[in-house]
Order: structure tokens, then sequence, then C-alpha cells
């Protein structure tokens, strides 16, 4: 578990898709006109898609002074574990929330003896791009290349043998 001063990053249960959802709609309002309606509603999914989500894969959470304020989810798929659903809200940005959760699930991948994380962004999250790169994300040429009108590009990282 990583944490960060007040930071602490845990596993996501059930009860917490509600708040999930709120956070991933806060996180991603200020970019809704970038998107296309249907990707955004994607990109934002209600509470019962995120429980889904939890059922589908491990899902974690930013916790600072009691209140969830980031969150990423990973699926494993058979070519390598998808990252999605980071998110931070806005007031939280800068404070280590979105590298420590990107530790977490990177940790948990490695510990799972995957080899390689990929995940899909638009050109216009420019800081999450960053945040990507800093951590050791390429961007790739495969796709998807939209979601449902919403330009999308793909971005990997290989993660070391625990061997």
């Amino acid at each position: 578990m990583h944490t960060r001063e007040k930071l602490q990053i845990r596993r996501a249960q059930l009860e917490d898709a509600a708040v999930i959802s709120s956070v991933l709609f806060k996180a991603f309002e200020e970019f809704q006109s970038l998107y296309s309606e249907h990707g955004f509603a994607i990109t934002t999914p209600k509470p019962e898609r995120v429980m889904i989500r939890i059922w589908e894969g491990p899902v974690w959470v930013a916790v600072r002074d009691g209140a969830v304020v980031g969150t990423v989810s990973a699926v494993v798929k058979p070519e390598a574990v998808y990252v999605r659903g980071m998110a931070v809200l806005p007031d939280a940005r800068g404070s280590g929330a979105a590298t420590c959760l990107m530790r977490e699930l990177e940790d948990w991948a490695s510990g799972e003896r995957h080899s390689r994380l990929f995940l899909s962004t638009t050109p216009f999250l420019k800081s999450a791009i960053r945040l990507y790169e800093r951590l050791g994300f390429r961007r790739t040429v495969e796709g998807p290349h939209e979601l449902f009108g919403t330009p999308l590009f793909t971005m990997e990282k290989k993660l070391s043998s625990t061997i």
C-alpha cells in the first residue's frame, strides 16, 4: 500500500461505487465539451457500471482526510493489463495521488507476473499524458484511435521481470 503524507491508497469496495462515479465525473467535467456525448458517458460511468468494474478487476482509491480524491482500475486482458478510470479530483491534483495510484497498480501487476501495462487516453488530457510519460509509459501505434468520436491513442509500459 502506497502512502504519501495524509494520502492512503486502498482497494475499492462495492460500497465505494457511488463516490468513484462522482470522482470520475468531477475529474473529467472540465473536458466534457472535448468528448463526444457517448465518449464522455463511458469515461464517467454511473455507480452501477463502477460496481461491474470492481467485479472485473481491481479498483483502487486514493483517500485523503477520509475522503476519496482519486481512483484507477485494472483489467487483465490476454496481452497485458489494461489501465482505465484513472482520475483525481481537480482540487487534489498535484498531491501525488495519481502517482501513488499508478504505482499501486503497477506493483499489483508485477506481483501477478504481468509484463506490460497499457492505457488509452485523449490528446487533450495533457497533464495526464505527462504523468504517464514520467511513469515510463510510451505512445504506441495500437488502437483504438477513437471512442465514439473522441480521439484516443494508446500508451504502454513494459514491466520489469519479478523472478
